[in-house]
């Protein structure tokens, strides 16, 4: 194994993550998710882990507004390593080069749905004033998570805007 490279996804890039998503997510289609994002012109940050020149793992930061204030506002997911490179660091690379790279653009607050042991060691914490766009099954209550990158507070409430892709009820659901 040598080192992992973080770097921006590019079109020739996309064969391997549409079959990493197959393997890391069998029983999700995320792919139709994904393949949306990466058309949006702007305002996506889609990195990959590279090892050896072999695409390891992927993961998306999409722009959002919270509805309320309009305060700018970012959606990491979906997040994929694949299967005998986890447990390996490599998705905490890619997300902690995603934060590095929101926060140097003025981005102060990061919403992710996930499991919390895996997005705490990122800093992420349970989110309770901002809701995401549909409401969740009180047993992933705790998986809605935010992170803040920077010294200004959360504005406390309101309801996270996505982009169209995140627009689906489903997406949101067991």
């Amino acid at each position: 194994m040598g080192e992992v490279e973080i770097r921006d996804s590019r079109a020739g890039d996309l064969q391997s993550i549409e079959k990493l998503y197959r393997d890391v997510f069998p029983d999700e289609d995320l792919l139709p998710v994904v393949h949306e994002l990466l058309e949006i012109a702007s305002g996506v940050l889609s990195l990959v882990a590279i090892d050896d020149g072999v695409l390891s793992g992927h993961g998306v930061f999409a722009a959002c507004t919270i509805v309320e204030t309009n305060d700018a506002a970012a959606l990491l997911g979906p997040l994929a390593v694949v299967p005998t490179r986890q447990r390996q660091g490599i998705g905490r690379k890619i997300i902690d080069a995603g934060l590095q790279r929101l926060r140097a653009d003025g981005v102060n607050l990061v919403y992710v749905l996930g499991d919390p042991d895996y997005y705490g060691r990122s800093g992420f914490a349970p989110e309770w004033g901002i809701t995401p766009p549909y409401a969740l099954p009180e047993e992933w209550r705790d998986a809605w998570q935010s992170i803040n990158l920077g010294d200004v507070p959360s504005s406390g409430a309101g309801m996270l805007s996505v982009p169209e892709p995140w627009r689906q009820p489903a997406l949101w659901a067991p």
